[in-house]
């Protein structure tokens, strides 16, 4: 088995899975494995100069959770240009590794924590637009939602071929609207999503705070609904839980059905466990999975990991899974933090989106007031969310001064107690970065 290959394969169509077909053809399919460095790199060969600009800038981080992902641990990503490249046709995917894990209804575990949503969704896929429409899935992150919308999409494709099936995730398509706007291209994207037949939409609370966004969403699901045509979304939190998301879309959300998954038991835990590892080949002592599921109890991303490292330990070192290895690969996922510098970067970002400004703008000088407002909110959640120095945090943001942070966390402590909206904005923020 060439593992490094299998390895990105399994990544590619982790990507493909969150892309629109154009974006995912144009800059990920084409990629190439050059080599895999123990120490947790990963280099991959791009055609061309253009395209290895635009990946590095837009995709990187996408490719490094795909690849963690498949993995089960963090990894960089360098891009290289052949010194041979020339501008040509892709070159086509390596055939996809035996036991790649698919999302399909007949790979979903079912437990009393999620036996609901599972039948919901196996309803709507049955019957589109004919069942529930819309449907609403919500949960916990890493407890199964992508995986039932994936299956949705996989069973609905494989009896109605005919049918224009688009998945997409809330960040997505907030940042396809972005640069369509900024691009006079607001038509060209409307056409991308109305004249889908099924539409899912993943981490629809990313929507939360962004009046353009839930505007062409507004008039996308209107469009939708109306015509027959199957809407399912996906959420870390009820519809009436996010916050900041306008009344129209909230009751529109639920004019369907409201089905949640809770985390599993563990009995559930330990057939995940067991039936990933099938999956991947991979032999799993009856005590190792138990261990595992023992130790990962709210999380089904986690436990997926854990198996995807243990299978990692034996593709590329020949380490069978024992009770040892696996203590190993748990205390690495447990003690699993997000840097800081991370951190602040997510901060921004998901500020700069739900203010419709740039990051670069938030950590500049400029002064309109949109920008400003956007910069005293982020100052504020770094603050609350990192808990950095004064001194450290004016760093981050063209090194303001001490002076400077001080009135910006005052003055956004008191705008917060008198603009409920604010506030409602600023903990849908906080639960997006921290999601």
């Amino acid at each position: 088995m060439d593992s490094f290959n299998d390895v990105l394969a399994a990544a590619k169509e982790y990507c493909k899975e969150r892309l629109v077909d154009a974006t995912y053809n144009l800059y990920i399919d084409g990629l190439e494995a050059v080599r895999f460095e123990a120490g947790g790199k990963v280099t991959l060969a791009v055609r061309n100069d253009f395209i290895c600009t635009i990946v590095r800038d837009r995709y990187t981080p996408l490719l490094k959770e795909a690849l963690a992902a498949v993995l089960g641990f963090d990894v960089e990503v360098e891009l290289v240009v052949p010194a041979a490249a020339q501008p040509e046709a892709p070159v086509p995917a390596e055939p996809e590794p035996d036991g790649r894990y698919d999302f399909t209804f007949e790979n979903f575990i079912k437990g009393p924590s999620n036996q609901f949503a599972y039948a919901a969704a196996q309803a709507v896929a049955s019957n589109p637009s004919g069942a529930y429409n819309p449907l609403f899935i919500y949960g916990q992150s890493g407890l199964g939602k992508t995986h039932l919308l994936t299956a949705i999409a996989t069973e609905i494709k494989k009896n109605h071929s005919e049918f224009n099936i688009v998945y997409v995730d809330c960040e997505t398509f907030t940042n396809e609207l972005i640069s369509a706007i900024q691009a006079g291209r607001t038509e060209e994207f409307r056409q991308t999503y109305r004249p889908a037949d099924v539409l899912l939409v993943d981490d629809i609370q990313f929507i939360a705070g962004k009046e353009s966004t839930q505007e062409e969403f507004f008039h996308t699901f209107n469009t939708l609904h109306a015509a027959g045509k199957q809407i399912v979304l996906a959420s870390d939190r009820p519809a009436k839980e996010i916050k900041s998301l306008e009344e129209r879309l909230r009751t529109r959300f639920e004019w369907g059905l409201t089905a949640d998954i809770q985390p599993p038991d563990f009995e559930t835990r330990v057939a995940i466990i067991r039936r990933k590892a099938e999956l991947l080949n991979l032999r799993m002592p009856d005590d190792v999975a138990e261990f595992i599921a023992n130790h990962l109890k709210s999380n089904i991303r986690q436990l997926e990991g854990a198996v995807k490292k243990l299978n990692a330990y034996y593709l590329l070192e020949g380490i069978q899974p024992a009770i040892g290895v696996a203590q190993n690969a748990i205390k690495d996922i447990l003690n699993e933090t997000q840097p800081v510098p991370v951190t602040i970067e997510k901060i921004i970002s998901e500020v700069a989106r739900t203010y419709n400004v740039s990051p670069a703008e938030i950590r500049g000088m400029r002064r309109t007031a949109n920008i400003s407002a956007a910069r005293q909110t982020a100052i504020y959640m770094v603050r609350e969310i990192t808990g950095m120095s004064m001194e450290d945090i004016g760093r981050e943001f063209s090194g303001r001064d001490h002076s400077t942070i001080v009135y910006s966390l005052k003055a956004m402590e008191q705008n917060l107690q008198n603009d409920r909206r604010l506030k409602e904005t600023v903990e849908d923020i906080i639960k997006n970065v921290r999601t």
